[in-house]
Formats: C-alpha cells, sequence, structure tokens
C-alpha cells in the first residue's frame, strides 16, 4: 500500500502557540517520525510525503534556511533499521552539504526491506513530468512515462492532507490519479498515529473501481 501525505499546517501550529513558524516544523518532524514509525503495522509499504515544493522558495529566507537544517537533520537520523529512505524533486538548488547527506542516507539505506519512506523535496509534479518529457528520446509509452515519472514506486493508494486545506498542489498529480483522499481540520504537528490508522481503516472500507462497475452493479 502506497500511502502520501501532504504535511500542511506546521506555520499555523506554530503561530497559534505563540511560536516561531521553525518551531512548528521542528514538531512536524517529529509528528513524521512517529507516522513512519506506524506505518508497516498498518500495512503501508511506502509513505511519500511532501516536504518542501517548488513554490515553497518564496517564503522568507530565515524560514528556508531553517528548514534546509531541519531537512539535514532530520536525514542524519534517519537511519532506522529495516527503514528505506529516499528524496524525490530537484536537487540542483540544494546545498551540497545537504545533496551529500541525501547521497549517504540513501546509499545507507538502499538495502532496507521495510518501510520506503520517500520525501518530496524541492518537488513539483509539473516539473516532474515535464523533465521526464523533455529528457525522453523517443516517445514514451503511458506506462514507461509513469514509471519514470514515480521514479519506481508504485501510484499512490491513498492521499492525506492536514491543515485543513483541500487540494492537491502538485503533489505526485500522475501517481494520484485514482488515489483515494482524505482531509483532516487538524494540524500537521497533532496528527498522530491514532489520525493514521483511522484514515487508513476508512481507506480499507472505500470501493475502488477505477472507473469500473461495482460487482453489484456489474451482476
Amino acid at each position: 500500500m502506497h500511502v502520501a501525505v501532504i504535511m500542511d499546517g506546521n506555520g499555523r501550529w506554530a503561530t497559534r502557540r505563540g511560536l516561531p513558524r521553525a518551531a512548528g516544523h521542528r514538531a512536524g518532524a517529529e509528528a513524521l517520525t512517529e507516522i513512519a514509525e506506524a506505518a508497516p503495522g498498518l500495512g503501508v509499504a511506502v509513505l511519500t510525503v511532501f516536504a518542501f515544493s517548488c513554490d515553497n522558495w518564496r517564503r522568507p529566507a530565515a524560514e528556508v534556511g531553517a528548514l534546509m537544517d531541519l531537512f539535514a537533520s532530520y536525514l542524519s537520523r534517519e537511519t532506522r533499521a529495516g527503514t528505506r529512505l529516499t528524496v524525490i524533486g530537484r536537487r540542483d538548488r540544494l546545498s551540497p552539504g545537504l545533496v551529500r547527506e541525501i547521497a549517504r542516507v540513501e546509499a545507507e539505506t538502499a538495502n532496507a526491506t521495510g518501510l520506503h519512506l520517500r520525501i518530496a523535496l524541492d518537488y513539483s509534479a509539473r516539473d516532474a513530468i515535464s523533465r521526464v518529457l523533455a529528457e525522453a528520446p523517443e516517445r514514451l509509452g503511458r506506462d514507461t512515462l509513469g514509471r519514470l515519472i514515480a521514479q519506481g514506486a508504485d501510484d499512490v493508494d491513498l492521499l492525506i492532507r492536514t491543515g485543513g486545506e483541500k487540494r492537491l498542489s502538485d503533489f505526485l498529480l500522475w501517481e494520484c490519479a485514482y488515489a483515494e483522499l482524505a482531509f483532516f481540520d487538524v494540524m500537521w504537528p497533532d496528527f498522530a498515529a491514532g489520525d493514521f490508522a483511522a484514515a487508513i481503516a476508512d481507506f480499507r472500507r472505500r470501493e475502488r473501481r477505477f472507473g469500473g462497475l461495482s460487482p453489484v452493479a456489474a451482476a
């Protein structure tokens, strides 16, 4: 099962508590650790999280800098046994030190057989699709195009967004073609393992037809 998460609401969580936005991002990183630890027991094989979009460079330089420092710190300690970690998105705008840290963690966890945690960093689904098409030496079939865009991951089964917003925000547009969607008003730092389990339980009750008919209607 592939679950994608838009981890929204960190800054608002902090602001409502009279804290700097960076404190919300740190709390969000702790929430991610909790969710990643719970994921395998809930049947999640791949967890892709939206950490920083290409459009987030528009934020104040101080906030962007704090986020980049947090990413490096998170990666340096995210080598839990059994978890494979990869980063998707652009790397040409990241600092050389962060790029090296990404490469180190990816190499060290490449053979892990547990949860595959994918972090979308400086990511845009439109850019990802455009880049594959621009670099393709010839016209690609849909299956090949999809594999290149998704970078080895299967289509998303369930997409979760916290923070009260109800949009995809240029996240995994190709992979979410038939994803079930779940929106939560709770801010990401307050999204706990119990909320994650409830979202997956609700997903398992849904009927997925992928454009076809339900067994009852087809009978």
